[in-house]
């Protein structure tokens, strides 16, 4: 092995605003001694350019390729991190090399095909994903296209604001996981409510198929176009209209991003009551209209209790305002309801009110190790017995998601292997209080056995690091090859169960079957990885994931929604006459079905 420093390799990342930006790192390389190295090339890492300065430079020596999924914090400072790469010849061997990053980005690694001798040309930009149409088998129905008279009336309600640049409407047309891929031409940014009504008033006249888009952070297609939807973004409506210090009551606009909420709110003593790992890009917006659950669902509950009220903007551009601040409000059909979880397929949001619970004073982390599932049900009965009123959340994970972590992310366990972990907060207004009755809950359960080991972080940077083992489960998952990943809702007794029937049943043919989540309202997240994807696999867990899950009168969607990908599932979780009952209000409110098509509901026949 040998060391190659100042190594310059330009990098495709899509940035936390969903645009395309390079980076031109410089890295440390170790290499195999039959690995042909790229020539050096001086100077430190250039940071982000554009990608037309570093696309295709003459002299760009050949080399590894590798597509990174960059995260960057804001404000961010370089730091020195590390990726895996497959090793030379393509074999399953590995190399490692570090490059500086910005400080708190997570990095999400995929490897390219190699070419004869192990290198191939950095290409100008990540594979490009299939198209959602040539994968999938899903017919375009009869809306008009996108003409220039169209454009001309767009750039009239949002002057300046009307996207047509390939180059940039390529990540608007790319899901987050890069698994759907749809074909617009145009993406509009409105800042108002009005402007959204005047463009769907507009399409609707025309019959024009719109696809809203926030944050575009969704797991299951819905939130990129399946053919030429016009893209409606809300990333300029990012306003806080109002907040109340008393209530904690906060009304915004659609567009606000989940952690400048939780910041703004922090900074007067709330919390959002919304928790997720892509708080950094995700859209308040898009959290209502997919129901997102996330990690505070426990203490707080769903968003169908914590949203008070909501603006929409309907199919023919009827602004429907319930935007009320009010807790209690008695008054005929709560419409809001039919928006929250609806994927923007009956409207478009643009405002919320919603309210925010007082910042806890005291927040305590334990991660503890248990010697089985049947120990993890035990502690979650007994942390809700003893611990109750500050219990905030119980998440689980097993001892392979734990390796992955360790092995992909070089993360250390913080306690003794065990087979399964529990990770166990706390959240109170009483220092003294909440970590005597945390202390007295750990005893008893070290006591009688339910716990093999355990650690307890109350500061800020310990409490962080214990989260990490938790969240960045899928950031590993990502780095161990092709991942199937399933959203579910089971019995809590029964939550595990799954995952060691799957290993079972599947055998050699996955690399790894690990289940993780939030326990405390019975949220299992299965996930599958293999070295690529094979429709063989996917065979032998579709229908079978969701026909066992029906079984056990589950939901085939806990949290993510159904999407594109998912649509045609529904009717595991949902009986027919529900179903009917969804698409006949989808036919009244949207009658041409111009709102996010394609998703949600099974097509009729």
């Amino acid at each position: 092995m040998r060391e190659l420093v100042g190594v310059s390799w330009p990098f495709w990342v899509p940035d936390a605003r969903q645009t395309e930006v390079w980076l031109d790192l410089q890295v440390t390389l170790t290499a195999s001694p039959e690995l042909k190295p790229p020539g050096p090339s001086p100077g430190q890492a250039r940071g982000i350019s554009s990608p037309r300065a570093m696309s295709s430079q003459p002299g760009r020596q050949e080399g590894l390729g590798v597509a990174a999924h960059l995260s960057p914090d804001h404000g961010a400072r370089p730091h020195s991190s590390s990726l895996t790469v497959p090793g030379a010849q393509g074999r399953d061997c590995f190399e490692q090399y570090t490059f500086p990053v910005l400080h708190g980005a997570e990095v999400h690694p995929v490897a390219l095909p190699l070419g004869p001798g192990g290198c191939s040309s950095v290409p100008p930009r990540s594979p490009e994903v299939m198209l959602t149409q040539d994968r999938y088998t899903v017919q375009r129905l009869p809306f008009s296209v996108v003409s220039e008279e169209d454009l001309a009336v767009f750039e009239c309600i949002v002057p300046g604001q009307v996207i047509t640049d390939p180059e940039e409407l390529a990540a608007s047309n790319v899901d987050w996981l890069r698994t759907v891929r749809g074909c617009s031409k145009v993406l509009l940014r409105p800042r108002t409510s009005t402007e959204v009504s005047r463009i769907l008033r507009h399409c609707h006249e025309r019959n024009l198929a719109v696809n809203p888009q926030g944050g575009n952070t969704g797991m299951v297609g819905g939130s990129v176009p399946v053919f030429d939807e016009v893209i409606l973004s809300t990333a300029l409506m990012n306003q806080v209209i109002s907040f109340h210090s008393v209530s904690g009551i906060l009304v915004c606009q659609a567009g606000c991003v989940l952690e400048e909420l939780s910041q703004y709110v922090q900074e007067r003593d709330f919390i959002m009551p919304l928790d997720l790992g892509a708080k950094g890009s995700c859209h308040i917006g898009g959290n209502v209209a997919t129901n997102a659950g996330g990690l505070r669902l426990l203490r707080y509950g769903s968003l169908h209790g914590t949203v008070l009220g909501l603006e929409v903007v309907l199919a023919d551009g009827t602004v429907l305002d319930c935007l009320t601040s009010l807790r209690k409000d008695n008054t005929g059909y709560d419409l809001k309801q039919l928006f929250i979880g609806s994927e923007g397929t009956l409207g478009v949001i643009t405002a919320v009110s919603i309210l925010c619970p007082p910042r806890p004073k005291a927040v305590n982390v334990a991660f503890l190790g248990c010697p089985g599932f049947a120990e993890v049900l035990q502690t979650f009965s007994s942390c809700k017995g003893m611990l109750g009123e500050i219990l905030s959340a119980f998440e689980f994970m097993d001892a392979e998601c734990m390796k992955l972590v360790g092995q992909h992310l070089h993360l250390a366990c913080p306690v003794q292997e065990s087979p399964f972990y529990v990770l166990v907060e706390t959240s109170g207004s009483s220092t003294v209080h909440d970590a005597e009755k945390l202390g007295c809950f750990l005893e008893r359960s070290l006591g009688s056995g339910l716990v093999t080991d355990g650690t307890v972080a109350t500061d800020q940077r310990k409490v962080q690091m214990l989260w990490a083992l938790r969240e960045r489960i899928t950031e590993a998952l990502s780095c161990d090859g092709y991942v199937y990943k399933y959203d579910l809702s089971l019995p809590v007794e029964q939550l595990y169960d799954l995952v060691t029937d799957l290993r079972t049943r599947l055998g050699p043919c996955a690399k790894h079957v690990v289940g993780y989540g939030h326990l405390g309202d019975g949220n299992l997240h299965l996930n599958v990885t293999a070295e690529a994807f094979s429709a063989g696999l996917l065979g032998a867990l579709e229908p079978y994931v969701y026909a066992w899950t029906a079984g056990r009168r589950g939901s085939v969607s806990a949290e993510h929604g159904l999407g594109f990908k998912k649509k045609g599932v529904l009717g595991y979780s949902k009986p027919p006459a529900a179903v009917q009952l969804m698409q006949q209000l989808k036919g009244l409110l949207d009658p041409k079905g111009i709102l996010n098509p394609y998703k949600t509901l099974p097509a009729q026949d």
